[in-house]
């Protein structure tokens, strides 16, 4: 079970601003060729497949092989995949309380689509250590990490959804960290990327410098977005308001504007809490991004809508974008029109496969100052 293996590991893809200059200055890019292995590859064993598939071995129904690139790399392929776990992998060692960096370059021999790097334990449990989409024909690079409770020998495997796409990988790392290390490389990473000297001169009237001068500066906002999700109990909870607002000038509140929560019962719309959340944003000076306005997940719908007939979906549908949209039109810094449209389809399969570009332009439409966000 998921929830067992996360008190052994615990997984994170935060590594943006993770640690040393590697990681601040990644972006998702796909390239020609695959980037060097981070770190020498840290513990892992033939990380760059320099010696063909030493160290690997193919995990589950699948086969492995080597592969060598026109230019000369060589790279691990993983075919013939019945399950989406079916791939290669290969046994390391965690230490407890060590933060463990992960990264690999990945492609897939046709379309697109999402790698996932899964840390697997001797019991048979796994939990997902990083993901990233795939493309054919260009390297992309997946990070990622993990946090050991306790020290315990790990399979590292990954996975694609889609079987009959191969995996192609490269340069394989996974770099542990004492957490000291780790603090001090974000500190480091912090004094490089977002400090920078200023020189200050006070002058008279006259523009005759002063000297002695004390200058005593008070930081009031981030220079760049920093936020969290906020729920309904924010509105009675004074010691919530506070951290909150204190922290944080962006926000998406967790549940309180999806359709599901402002309209349980068809025709019987409620905008209650949402009004007083976005209310209290206001007051605060926090930002909100409207999440959402649709999700594309069939588990996540009001109830009421699974036993709609696609018209009467097209109906609700366009009644649901008018309302919530033109509610909070010109108060927001964004919408999420349709959420996880790339990993589910409720709407395409039952409204067409256009659903999504229509409701991006009837949003647009109807709140055409606002930034779209979507997958």
């Amino acid at each position: 079970m998921l929830t067992e293996a996360c008190t052994l590991l615990l997984s994170w893809i935060f590594l943006y601003f993770g640690h040393g200059t590697n990681a601040s200055s990644t972006t998702r890019q796909c390239l020609g060729d695959p980037l060097e292995a981070l770190y020498g590859g840290g513990i892992v064993v033939n990380p760059e497949f320099n010696y063909n598939i030493e160290g690997w071995k193919a995990f589950g129904d699948g086969k492995i092989e080597e592969r060598i690139s026109k230019e000369g790399n060589r790279f691990i392929v993983a075919r013939s995949r019945k399950h989406p776990s079916d791939s290669l992998s290969q046994k390391v060692q965690v230490e407890e309380g060590k933060i463990y960096s992960f990264s690999a370059s990945v492609q897939v021999s046709q379309g697109r689509e999402i790698v996932a790097v899964v840390f697997k334990f001797p019991n048979g449990d796994g939990v997902r250590g990083g993901d990233v989409v795939a493309e054919e024909g260009c390297w992309t690079l997946l990070r990622g990490g993990i946090v050991a409770n306790f020290t315990s020998p790990v399979e590292i495997l990954f996975e694609s959804k889609t079987t009959s796409v191969e995996i192609w990988l490269d340069n394989v790392s996974l770099q542990p960290f004492t957490k000291e290390e780790w603090r001090s490389n974000q500190d480091k990473s912090i004094n490089e990327v977002r400090k920078s000297k200023v020189r200050l001169q006070v002058t008279k009237a006259s523009k005759t410098p002063l000297k002695g001068i004390k200058v005593s500066i008070k930081q009031i906002k981030s220079h760049f977005p920093f936020g969290c999700g906020m729920n309904h109990y924010i509105l009675t909870n004074p010691d919530y308001q506070n951290w909150f607002a204190s922290r944080f000038k962006w926000t998406t509140f967790t549940n309180e504007m999806k359709w599901y929560s402002t309209e349980k019962i068809q025709g019987l719309e409620n905008y209650t809490i949402a009004d007083n959340m976005v209310k209290f944003a206001q007051q605060n000076g926090i930002s909100i991004r409207g999440h959402n306005v649709f999700w594309d997940d069939p588990k996540y719908q009001p109830d009421w809508v699974n036993s709609l007939s696609p018209e009467e979906l097209r109906t609700a549908a366009a009644k649901r974008i008018n309302s919530v949209v033109c509610r909070y039109r010109g108060q927001l810094i964004a919408w999420d029109v349709m959420n996880e449209n790339l990993h589910f389809r409720f709407f395409e399969d039952n409204l067409g496969e256009n659903a999504s570009a229509e409701s991006y332009s009837k949003a647009q439409q109807l709140d055409p100052d606002t930034v779209y966000v979507h997958e």
